[in-house]
Protein backbone atom coordinates (compact mmCIF):
# COMPACT_ATOMS: atom_id res chain seq x y z
CA UNK A 1 0.00 0.00 0.00
CA UNK A 2 0.94 3.79 -0.77
CA UNK A 3 0.11 6.43 2.05
CA UNK A 4 0.38 9.92 1.51
CA UNK A 5 1.26 11.72 4.75
CA UNK A 6 -0.24 15.35 5.58
CA UNK A 7 1.42 17.29 8.00
CA UNK A 8 -0.10 19.66 11.01
CA UNK A 9 0.16 23.09 11.67
CA UNK A 10 3.12 24.57 12.20
CA UNK A 11 4.92 21.22 11.07
CA UNK A 12 6.14 20.04 8.01
CA UNK A 13 6.98 16.91 5.68
CA UNK A 14 10.13 16.33 8.05
CA UNK A 15 7.66 15.07 11.13
CA UNK A 16 7.00 11.79 9.17
CA UNK A 17 10.83 11.04 9.04
CA UNK A 18 10.22 8.53 12.31
CA UNK A 19 7.65 6.72 10.80
CA UNK A 20 8.26 6.63 7.06
CA UNK A 21 10.65 4.03 7.57
CA UNK A 22 8.30 1.82 9.77
CA UNK A 23 5.53 1.61 7.08
CA UNK A 24 8.64 0.60 5.21
CA UNK A 25 9.71 -2.31 6.93
CA UNK A 26 6.08 -3.96 6.90
CA UNK A 27 6.33 -3.74 3.09
CA UNK A 28 4.70 -0.43 2.52
CA UNK A 29 5.32 2.98 0.79
CA UNK A 30 5.00 6.38 1.73
CA UNK A 31 5.25 10.26 0.13
CA UNK A 32 4.60 13.37 2.71
CA UNK A 33 3.72 16.14 1.19
CA UNK A 34 5.26 19.86 2.52
CA UNK A 35 2.20 22.01 2.18
CA UNK A 36 2.69 25.79 1.39
CA UNK A 37 3.98 27.85 3.85
CA UNK A 38 5.91 25.33 6.05
CA UNK A 39 8.80 23.47 6.26
CA UNK A 40 11.25 23.96 3.01
CA UNK A 41 8.68 25.84 1.15
CA UNK A 42 7.89 28.77 4.21
CA UNK A 43 8.40 31.11 1.87
CA UNK A 44 5.07 30.54 -0.21
CA UNK A 45 1.68 31.57 0.14
CA UNK A 46 -0.21 30.23 1.91
CA UNK A 47 -4.35 28.51 1.02
CA UNK A 48 -7.34 26.26 1.75
CA UNK A 49 -6.42 25.92 -2.18
CA UNK A 50 -2.66 25.69 -1.63
CA UNK A 51 -2.62 22.85 0.81
CA UNK A 52 -5.44 20.78 -1.25
CA UNK A 53 -3.30 21.16 -4.58
CA UNK A 54 -0.19 20.27 -2.61
CA UNK A 55 -1.58 16.87 -2.07
CA UNK A 56 -3.56 16.18 -5.44
CA UNK A 57 -0.04 17.24 -6.89
CA UNK A 58 0.91 13.65 -5.08
CA UNK A 59 -2.03 11.24 -5.13
CA UNK A 60 -1.74 7.97 -7.12
CA UNK A 61 -5.13 5.90 -7.73
CA UNK A 62 -5.40 3.91 -4.84
CA UNK A 63 -3.62 5.52 -2.11
CA UNK A 64 -4.57 5.87 1.46
CA UNK A 65 -4.17 9.39 2.95
CA UNK A 66 -3.08 10.18 6.48
CA UNK A 67 -3.51 13.41 7.62
CA UNK A 68 -2.34 14.48 11.38
CA UNK A 69 -4.26 17.81 13.27
CA UNK A 70 -4.88 20.27 10.90
CA UNK A 71 -3.76 17.70 8.49
CA UNK A 72 -7.33 16.23 8.57
CA UNK A 73 -9.22 19.00 7.23
CA UNK A 74 -5.99 19.19 4.12
CA UNK A 75 -6.96 15.19 3.34
CA UNK A 76 -10.77 15.98 3.32
CA UNK A 77 -9.86 18.61 0.77
CA UNK A 78 -8.12 16.65 -1.46
CA UNK A 79 -10.01 13.71 -0.88
CA UNK A 80 -13.11 15.72 -1.83
CA UNK A 81 -11.14 16.81 -5.14
CA UNK A 82 -9.63 13.29 -6.11
CA UNK A 83 -12.92 10.37 -4.77
CA UNK A 84 -12.14 8.24 -7.16
CA UNK A 85 -8.70 7.97 -6.36
CA UNK A 86 -8.62 7.36 -2.67
CA UNK A 87 -8.40 4.07 -0.84
CA UNK A 88 -8.85 5.44 2.36
CA UNK A 89 -8.23 8.14 4.35
CA UNK A 90 -7.02 8.32 8.47
CA UNK A 91 -7.07 10.72 10.73
CA UNK A 92 -4.69 10.95 12.83
CA UNK A 93 -5.17 13.30 16.43
CA UNK A 94 -7.08 15.32 13.23
CA UNK A 95 -9.47 17.85 12.28
CA UNK A 96 -12.74 16.94 10.12
CA UNK A 97 -14.51 20.15 8.68
CA UNK A 98 -17.67 21.31 9.17
CA UNK A 99 -19.53 21.73 5.73
CA UNK A 100 -19.58 24.97 4.71
CA UNK A 101 -17.65 26.38 7.61
CA UNK A 102 -14.49 27.68 8.80
CA UNK A 103 -11.30 25.33 10.46
CA UNK A 104 -12.08 28.00 13.55
CA UNK A 105 -15.34 26.96 14.48
CA UNK A 106 -14.95 23.37 13.65
CA UNK A 107 -12.43 23.70 16.40
CA UNK A 108 -9.14 24.48 15.36
CA UNK A 109 -8.58 27.55 17.08
CA UNK A 110 -5.13 28.13 18.78
CA UNK A 111 -4.70 31.36 18.58
CA UNK A 112 -6.04 32.37 21.73
CA UNK A 113 -4.13 30.13 24.12
CA UNK A 114 -1.32 32.18 26.03
CA UNK A 115 1.29 30.40 24.58
CA UNK A 116 1.17 31.45 21.32
CA UNK A 117 2.00 34.64 20.14
CA UNK A 118 1.28 36.40 16.82
CA UNK A 119 3.83 37.82 14.58
CA UNK A 120 4.15 39.41 10.95
CA UNK A 121 1.23 41.91 11.28
CA UNK A 122 -1.32 39.43 12.43
CA UNK A 123 -0.64 37.24 9.36
CA UNK A 124 0.71 34.30 10.90
CA UNK A 125 1.72 32.59 14.66
CA UNK A 126 4.05 30.60 16.68
CA UNK A 127 4.44 29.35 20.13
CA UNK A 128 6.43 31.71 22.63
CA UNK A 129 9.17 29.28 23.55
CA UNK A 130 10.18 25.80 22.61
CA UNK A 131 9.25 24.81 26.25
CA UNK A 132 5.44 25.71 25.25
CA UNK A 133 5.62 23.93 22.19
CA UNK A 134 7.18 20.59 23.65
CA UNK A 135 4.89 20.59 26.34
CA UNK A 136 2.17 20.96 23.74
CA UNK A 137 3.09 18.28 20.95
CA UNK A 138 5.92 16.11 22.29
CA UNK A 139 5.81 16.28 26.42
CA UNK A 140 6.36 12.30 26.24
CA UNK A 141 9.25 12.63 23.69
CA UNK A 142 12.63 11.67 24.35
CA UNK A 143 14.91 15.37 25.21
CA UNK A 144 16.40 14.52 21.58
CA UNK A 145 13.45 14.49 19.74
CA UNK A 146 11.46 17.56 21.14
CA UNK A 147 14.65 19.46 20.61
CA UNK A 148 15.17 18.12 16.90
CA UNK A 149 11.24 18.84 15.95
CA UNK A 150 10.84 22.50 17.52
CA UNK A 151 13.85 23.38 15.98
CA UNK A 152 12.23 22.58 12.88
CA UNK A 153 8.69 24.44 13.42
CA UNK A 154 7.62 27.07 11.41
CA UNK A 155 5.36 29.92 11.99
CA UNK A 156 1.50 28.87 10.77
CA UNK A 157 -0.48 31.26 8.45
CA UNK A 158 -3.41 32.07 10.53
CA UNK A 159 -5.99 33.14 7.42
CA UNK A 160 -6.73 30.14 5.97
CA UNK A 161 -8.40 29.19 9.32
CA UNK A 162 -11.41 31.77 8.47
CA UNK A 163 -11.72 30.65 5.07
CA UNK A 164 -14.85 28.32 5.11
CA UNK A 165 -14.59 24.39 3.21
CA UNK A 166 -17.14 22.84 1.40
CA UNK A 167 -16.50 19.49 0.68
CA UNK A 168 -19.88 18.22 -0.97
CA UNK A 169 -18.24 15.52 -3.34
CA UNK A 170 -16.48 14.00 0.58
CA UNK A 171 -19.60 13.59 2.16
CA UNK A 172 -21.83 11.77 -0.38
CA UNK A 173 -18.91 9.45 -1.48
CA UNK A 174 -18.88 7.73 1.67
CA UNK A 175 -14.75 7.00 1.32
CA UNK A 176 -13.25 4.03 4.12
CA UNK A 177 -12.26 6.35 6.67
CA UNK A 178 -10.41 5.63 10.16
CA UNK A 179 -9.68 7.98 13.71
CA UNK A 180 -7.11 7.34 15.33
CA UNK A 181 -7.24 9.20 19.23
CA UNK A 182 -4.22 10.06 21.28
CA UNK A 183 -5.09 9.75 24.96
CA UNK A 184 -2.58 12.55 26.68
CA UNK A 185 -3.26 14.51 23.77
CA UNK A 186 -2.89 18.42 24.98
CA UNK A 187 -3.51 19.56 21.45
CA UNK A 188 -7.25 18.46 21.33
CA UNK A 189 -10.42 19.31 22.50
CA UNK A 190 -12.32 18.00 24.88
CA UNK A 191 -13.43 14.14 25.40
CA UNK A 192 -17.12 15.18 24.40
CA UNK A 193 -15.44 16.44 21.30
CA UNK A 194 -13.44 13.42 19.99
CA UNK A 195 -16.33 11.51 20.56
CA UNK A 196 -18.44 13.74 18.53
CA UNK A 197 -16.00 13.64 15.57
CA UNK A 198 -16.18 9.39 15.97
CA UNK A 199 -19.77 10.45 15.56
CA UNK A 200 -19.64 12.19 12.42
CA UNK A 201 -16.97 9.80 10.94
CA UNK A 202 -19.25 7.43 11.62
CA UNK A 203 -15.95 4.88 12.93
CA UNK A 204 -15.21 3.51 16.16
CA UNK A 205 -11.58 4.99 17.29
CA UNK A 206 -8.85 3.70 17.98
CA UNK A 207 -6.46 5.23 20.71
CA UNK A 208 -2.49 5.28 21.45
CA UNK A 209 -1.30 6.51 25.09
CA UNK A 210 0.36 9.09 23.53
CA UNK A 211 0.81 13.01 23.00
CA UNK A 212 -0.36 14.55 19.88
CA UNK A 213 2.46 13.53 17.75
CA UNK A 214 2.69 9.22 17.84
CA UNK A 215 4.54 9.61 14.71
CA UNK A 216 7.48 10.89 16.87
CA UNK A 217 7.34 9.41 20.40
CA UNK A 218 5.99 5.70 18.94
CA UNK A 219 6.75 5.53 15.42
CA UNK A 220 6.49 1.56 15.36
CA UNK A 221 3.36 1.67 17.03
CA UNK A 222 1.99 4.13 14.88
CA UNK A 223 2.42 2.71 11.88
CA UNK A 224 1.01 -0.73 13.55
CA UNK A 225 -2.09 1.13 14.63
CA UNK A 226 -2.64 2.72 10.97
CA UNK A 227 -2.47 -0.20 9.54
CA UNK A 228 -5.10 -2.03 11.79
CA UNK A 229 -7.03 0.86 10.92
CA UNK A 230 -7.64 0.75 7.85
CA UNK A 231 -9.20 -2.96 8.26
CA UNK A 232 -11.86 -1.83 10.37
CA UNK A 233 -14.90 -0.28 8.20
CA UNK A 234 -16.97 2.77 9.05
CA UNK A 235 -20.20 1.48 11.11
CA UNK A 236 -22.56 4.45 9.87
CA UNK A 237 -22.49 7.07 7.38
CA UNK A 238 -20.59 10.52 7.81
CA UNK A 239 -21.97 13.36 8.80
CA UNK A 240 -21.53 17.06 7.27
CA UNK A 241 -22.35 18.74 10.60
Amino acid sequence: MRFVLVHGGFHGAWCWERLIPELEQRGHSAAAVELPGHGKRIDQDASLEGYRDAVLEVIEPGDILVGHSMGGFVTSMAADAAVDRIRHVVYLAAGLPKEGQTMQAAGADKESMPTIEIIDGGRRMKFRTDAAATAFFYHDCSPEIARWACSRLTPQPLALFVTPISIPRFWRAELPRSLILCRQDRAAGSPAAAEHMAERLGVEPFYMDTSHSPFLSQPAMCAELILEAIRRPPIAPLRPH
